[in-house]
């Protein structure tokens, strides 16, 4: 799959997330305004649903590097990095992405951005100090190559869904043992769907959020990876960056909705010698650390 392949792809995808949570949250609306006989629950859940799509996709970066207290970097403190992101922004075909900085002590890097022209970079204080030139711009090529992938767009767009669908499934469980109904026969009928509802949200809701993560596909980050190498034309960068962001200690400021926005699993569950059962394996947002190194090197060997 070549480069115009992964971004129509990944628009694809981004259209067809937001259309489902569409169709889910006027699903939801639906029923709470048949258990409550009140028709206005229902517009308001349309109203929701409509807002909620525009804001993931015009303000999802924004959002995600709020979430971190990211700032822009300034130019002349950073310029050495301004450097590396103009040089591989150049070779890579794309403009410049601006660059922000996350104060943290794990070093760590993520992109976001609904397409090359509205593209951001942010890097951790940390992983400037720790990794070598050469490890640092396979990282930001790493980036980069998600940025001209349009993987972007569909990561941050789903940084906002989730947090929704959380909120959501919030809202329905205090409604489910608190609100009760108030239709028909709210204390037989009403309470008893309301709380067979916020049963079903409690168990669903964790599951459809990671289920929305893992429609971007693991794949994204071997790619990423395999196209930053490319306008690198370094692997060991890249490859001993990744193995010494996973030896470091994990994000403080952990957000399960934005994990798979960064370079490697903030909290380490890619990290090599990991135990990860079956089941975590399924539902991790990265692929094992170790995996994507040995990918890089076989890529220099061949």
């Amino acid at each position: 799959m070549n480069i115009y392949d992964l971004k129509s792809s990944n628009i694809r995808k981004t259209w067809l997330l937001c259309l489902v949570f569409f169709l889910v949250v006027i699903g939801i609306g639906w029923i709470l305004s048949y258990v409550y006989q009140d028709q206005s629950i229902l517009y308001i859940a349309v109203v929701l649903s409509i807002g909620m799509n525009i804001i993931a996709y015009w303000k999802s970066d924004a959002i995600a590097l709020a979430s971190y207290n990211a700032k822009e970097a300034d130019k002349n403190t950073y310029k050495e990095i301004y450097r590396i992101v103009e040089n591989l922004a150049i070779t890579a075909g794309i403009s410049q992405p601006r660059l922000y900085i996350i104060d943290s002590d794990s070093p760590n890097a993520f992109a976001t951005g609904r397409n090359p022209k509205h593209a951001a970079i942010a890097l951790t204080t940390s992983i400037i100090q720790r990794l070598e030139k050469s490890e640092l711009e396979g990282v930001i090529a790493h980036e980069l190559s998600h940025i001209r992938n349009y993987d972007t767009l569909i990561m941050t767009v789903v940084v906002v869904l989730v947090g929704i669908v959380s909120i959501i499934a919030d809202i329905f469980i205090r409604m489910s043992f608190w609100g009760g109904g108030r239709g028909r026969d709210n204390d037989r009928e009403g309470g008893g769907i309301m709380m067979v509802v916020g049963i079903v949200a409690i168990v669903i809701a964790p599951i459809a959020g990671t289920l929305l993560q893992l429609a971007i596909s693991r794949k994204r980050e071997f790619i990423a990876d395999a196209s930053g190498v490319l306008l690198t034309r370094y692997p060991e960068g890249l490859a001993n960056a990744l193995r010494k962001i996973s030896e470091s200690q994990p994000f403080e400021k952990q957000k399960q909705a934005t994990a798979h926005l960064f370079i490697t699993n903030p909290m380490h569950l890619d990290a090599p010698g990991k135990r990860k059962s079956f089941l975590a394996g399924l539902f991790m947002t990265h692929p094992p650390i170790e995996d994507r190194i040995r990918a890089l090197l076989n890529q220099k060997d061949n």
